[in-house]
């Protein structure tokens, strides 16, 4: 077995390089700091590569997932029904509608959106969905489609990610990405909407920057939020978008050395990934079952940070927060996510580390286990 590392192995730290330098010192020198020629360029490939009609950059997942329910006219009163197994932004955009989040509890193996469960859900008020795919897993989305419901999909972890084949982007109502530092495609900050609905296109179109006009005379057509994507995030993401493929097959490179090297620990299993779909692969999460692996998921993550490895958790279920228990105190219980929320724990995982950093990761996890199933 390897010795302990000298130095701390980060979580998920940004794969740049000297290209994504040069690309924002050329947008900078360009004149171009705010929403210009690279932003649209953005959107042309993005949107070819989505396999979409449209899409919008916007300023983050965040802005995305919002605007996109926005153009659905989802407002005070209405219901949307989304999981508990996500980032806090899932619910807060709802929230920043004047809607109800509603959560519904996920499925065992890959924690995604039960959509066997969503119609004891859905009300009168329910007027959308909003599933997630964890961790670049595709969620079931013929199932969700069928209960006749408009589908905004939070695809923040998984860009690159294939449902039955088909890329995702096209298949809903709006399909919502985002930019993020740790993300797959990174600006560092930004996010995207792709739609085949010119009416949900326009609509964003118009809200995420509420001014049209040549600068001398302008007009607002709706209400709408400073949500635009500057032509410096724009830049790096352009090269990101270059470097994609490449990116790919270095976390699936770390994602078979995790397979292999964690095998063999009973109690800390990988979500399940589906054979009949494209992966991701944004986050390797691993569930540790205390009653055969010797510990809880604290107290692996941390022996892990005594190991100096970086680990993170994906997710705490939104509906045990703190704001999210005191507003919504009726919320029945959601077992599956609520012990999950107790057992996901995230490995670190990303382009900039290279295979000897992953194998020091399952090393240190290996050691962990050693001690305390001893």
């Amino acid at each position: 077995m390897r010795t302990r590392r000298s130095t701390p192995l980060g979580f998920q730290p940004p794969a740049i390089g000297d290209e994504e330098v040069a690309a924002v010192a050329e947008a900078l020198r360009s004149g171009w700091l705010t929403t210009g020629p690279r932003a649209a360029l953005l959107e042309d490939r993005l949107a070819e590569y989505l396999e979409a009609e449209h899409v919008l950059a916007v300023s983050s997942g965040t802005a995305a997932m919002h605007l996109a329910l926005m153009a659905l006219d989802i407002g005070p009163g209405d219901e949307v029904v989304t999981s508990p197994i996500t980032w806090p932004a899932t619910a807060n955009v709802i929230e920043h509608c004047g809607a109800t989040p509603v959560f519904c509890d996920v499925r065992e193996g890959d924690l995604n959106l039960d959509a066997s469960l969503v119609a004891n859900v859905v009300t009168e008020r329910t007027k959308a969905i909003l599933p997630v795919h964890l961790a670049g897993q595709p969620c079931d989305l013929d199932a969700i489609h069928e209960l006749g419901l408009p589908v905004v999909e939070d695809a923040a972890h998984a860009l690159e990610g294939r449902y039955r084949g088909r890329k995702l982007g096209g298949l809903s109502d709006a399909s919502c990405f985002s930019l993020y530092a740790t993300k797959n495609l990174t600006a560092g900050e930004g996010g995207l909407v792709a739609t085949n609905r010119g009416d949900v296109a326009d609509r964003i179109r118009s809200m995420r920057l509420t001014r049209r006009g040549d600068g001398s005379r302008y007009d607002q057509l709706t209400w709408g939020f400073k949500a635009n994507l500057s032509d410096v995030l724009a830049a790096i993401a352009l090269v990101q978008l270059d470097k994609l493929g490449h990116h790919a097959e270095l976390r699936e490179r770390q994602f078979a050395l995790y397979d292999e090297g964690l095998a063999d620990l009973e109690g800390i299993e990988p979500l399940a990934r589906d054979a009949r779909d494209t992966h991701a692969l944004h986050l390797y999460v691993v569930r540790v079952d205390p009653a055969r692996a010797g510990g809880t998921r604290d107290e692996y993550q941390r022996a892990m940070a005594q190991e100096r490895i970086a680990t993170s958790i994906h997710f705490l279920p939104v509906h045990l927060l703190t704001w999210f228990r005191e507003r919504y105190p009726a919320q029945p219980p959601l077992p599956v996510a609520e012990r999950a929320g107790e057992e996901v724990l995230s490995l670190p995982l990303s382009p900039a580390h290279t295979d000897e950093d992953v194998l020091d990761a399952v090393d240190a996890i290996r050691r962990v286990y050693v001690r305390l199933t001893a």
